[in-house]
């Protein structure tokens, strides 16, 4: 990225050379973001990030549905905030909503969006995999059931991308959106797939950028970083999922014998979703007695960082609308943390995270921690 901020820093819009070459770097960059979509290259929208992308979909379809008389949408009842408001703020112009709710291990059973669909339905929003949980959705199959029944789909795979092959080309999906920080790039630059250009933008102006869907001056840097980040994803996709995978794995089965060695019963721990034997980078645990938000305090002050719920929403007291979705109370949520884990961890950090975690959790039961 740093020629871009220096020495390279045309407008990617203008004629001169500078601009030129700018431009070169958004193509390529777009190149590799479609591989990372597994789509050709123009039908990558470059954004601001995951939220962008989300209510770019859903404010960009308002009026064609409206005039389709296409006014229901599906939209399941674990969707990162910026879908679920997104889909909120249609209802003020006569869109109702029809919320899916998954089954206890956090997924979406693909039955339950069939027999939500009605004649008036437009457009069905399943994330693929889910940013609190980690659980994923058969998306493959929801695809099937939304085109059978000429419903645009669109998922949320910012979670996903860089765990799971996104796969657009079998063009069971219309519209995916993927945040360039999830997969170790800069924050502040996204894409969304569009699979037919048949929406509005949500900032007009610029008849040339996007494909005339999202005005503004292009943020070649965050671009660039972007594009190689997509490259990264792709070309280290099985390798990332293995380092991850032992990471989590190591951190979890330390946790409890360190949980034992500190007088704690094992069986306080409970998962919430994706277990630690399975894909994905995020493992979410209840444990009984002890207060999320207090036991989150205490990590950060030992330099470990840990989380309640999403990141856009760290800062509200509420508990989690996925895991109550998935049937916990509000005080088994409450008690309940997320750990992410990224393939720049290290199985001694893991460790290390995994005694202090049992240390806190003695301390907070009571329980002399040695």
């Amino acid at each position: 990225m740093t020629p871009y901020l220096t020495e390279e820093y045309g407008n990617a819009g203008a004629v001169y050379q500078l601009g030129r070459q700018a431009a070169a770097a958004v193509q390529k960059a777009r190149e590799q973001a479609a591989a990372l979509f597994g789509c050709p290259e123009e039908h990558i929208i470059f954004t601001s990030g995951g939220s962008e992308s989300n209510n770019t979909v859903f404010a960009g379809l308002r009026d064609k549905l409206a005039a389709e008389g296409k006014k229901h949408l599906v939209v399941s009842a674990i969707e990162h905030d910026s879908v679920l408001k997104a889909a909120q703020a249609l209802a003020q112009y006569g869109f109702t909503i029809t919320y899916l709710y998954p089954e206890p291990g956090g997924a979406i059973p693909p039955g339950r969006v069939e027999d939500a669909i009605q004649e008036d339905t437009g457009l069905c929003s399943v994330m693929y995999a889910n940013n609190e949980t980690g659980v994923p959705n058969d998306i493959q199959e929801i695809g099937q059931i939304c085109k059978a029944h000429s419903v645009l789909f669109h998922t949320d795979c910012v979670q996903a991308a860089g765990q799971y092959p996104l796969l657009m080309n079998n063009r069971l999906v219309d519209f995916a959106s993927v945040s360039s920080h999830k997969i170790h790039g800069p924050k502040g630059i996204g894409a969304l797939y569009v699979k037919e250009k048949i929406f509005s933008p949500l900032i007009y102006g610029g008849a040339d950028q996007e494909f005339s869907l999202r005005g503004g001056t292009e943020n070649v840097a965050g671009i660039v970083g972007f594009g190689q980040a997509c490259e990264d994803a792709v070309k280290n996709l099985q390798g990332d999922i293995d380092c991850i995978l032992k990471i989590k794995q190591r951190f979890y089965t330390a946790l409890l014998q360190n949980l034992s060695a500190n007088g704690c019963d094992k069986a306080i721990i409970h998962i919430n979703g994706l277990l630690p034997d399975a894909c994905g980078k995020v493992l979410n645990l209840r444990i009984d007695g002890v207060d999320g938000e207090t036991l989150l305090l205490m990590l950060d002050a030992n330099g470990i960082c840990a989380s309640a719920g999403s990141a856009c929403q760290s800062r509200e007291s509420k508990p989690s609308h996925v895991l109550t979705a998935m049937g916990l109370t509000a005080d088994e949520a409450r008690s309940s943390v997320r750990v992410s884990f990224s393939k720049y961890n290290t199985l001694e950090e893991a460790d290390k995270a995994a005694w202090m975690f049992a240390s806190c959790i003695a301390s907070l039961r009571g329980i002399k921690s040695e």
